[in-house]
């Protein structure tokens, strides 16, 4: 008895294969040209992220946006290869599409934060407004950049602190580079007495600026009267350096012109209020009081 069901069982079986063979061979060919297409189209995505990562990478573009736009490529065209193989094997693919839309505004509105500061990031490392080593004011952040990252910036400051910005605040604000121009210029705010003669302590300056051997003379050094303050005659000097030695010059510069108004006599003078008191005849006083 099981031996007839199971010879029914085949020859229902065998009908089925018969009756359908058109069928099943269309879904067979279907099926293999949807693997071809996602062999083919895994092929591709190699090639074009690769080319695009080499071009990149060949733009001076920094290692790691490189590495993840080329990611970013070939991912994409993962994605395009299989809704066009489920395509092929009778997948509506325009609900599929509709699901993936959906899923990636969910994501997107769930990581905007993130993604703002990739995109940032991105820019950075695109337009280069500041590199690694270099001193740069951040929106009121100011330290040396260790590294530039997809979601953030990490600078080191001058007391030691390691601070990570995100690259989000960094884009939205002012980026100031100190180390980018290889020359930079100190400016000096002098103030001397009123009693002091205006050349020679014009003269005083511009001695203790070309004295110093660091200050590039090419570039000019300008001193001029600047205002005639409420307590004081103030100068201003303004003379270009090497930027690495920016700062020592300024300490530098500032002592020498404190030690050569000194030796002169000449003194600076700092903010000071004369009182005048005025004496009243006893008499006219007790008269006015009366």
């Amino acid at each position: 008895m099981e031996e007839l069901n199971v010879v029914e069982g085949i020859n229902n079986a065998g009908g089925w294969l018969v009756r359908n063979q058109a069928l099943i061979l269309s879904y067979a060919v279907n099926i293999v040209a949807a693997i071809v297409i996602i062999i083919i189209g895994m092929l591709v995505a190699r090639v074009i992220s690769g080319a695009v990562n080499r071009m990149l990478k060949a733009r001076k573009i920094d290692t790691t946006v490189a590495d993840f736009l080329a990611a970013l490529v070939r991912y994409g065209i993962i994605a395009f290869t299989l809704i066009a193989a489920l395509g092929r094997v009778g997948v509506q693919t325009a609900s599929v599409i509709a699901v993936l839309g959906a899923a990636g505004l969910a994501f997107a509105l769930a990581l905007q934060g993130s993604l703002g500061n990739l995109a940032a990031g991105v820019l950075l490392v695109t337009f280069r407004p500041f590199r690694a080593g270099e001193y740069v004011d951040l929106g009121g952040i100011a330290g040396t950049v260790l590294s530039v990252q997809i979601f953030s910036t990490t600078l080191k400051t001058t007391d030691g602190k390691i601070v990570v910005v995100p690259n989000g605040k960094i884009i939205a604000g002012n980026i100031i580079n100190y180390s980018r121009e290889p020359e930079r210029r100190n400016e000096f705010i002098i103030g001397v007495s009123y009693d002091a003669d205006v050349d020679q302590v014009m003269t005083l300056l511009r001695g203790v600026v070309e004295a110093d051997e660091r200050v590039i003379q090419e570039r000019g050094i300008q001193i001029g009267l600047n205002e005639l303050g409420a307590s004081s005659v103030n100068y201003i000097v303004r003379c270009w350096s090497k930027s690495g030695d920016l700062q020592q010059v300024y300490w530098d510069l500032l002592a020498n012109f404190k030690r050569a108004l000194d030796a002169q006599g000449i003194g600076i003078p700092y903010p000071q209020m004369d009182v005048h008191l005025h004496r009243v005849k006893a008499a006219e006083a007790v008269a006015q009081s009366e």
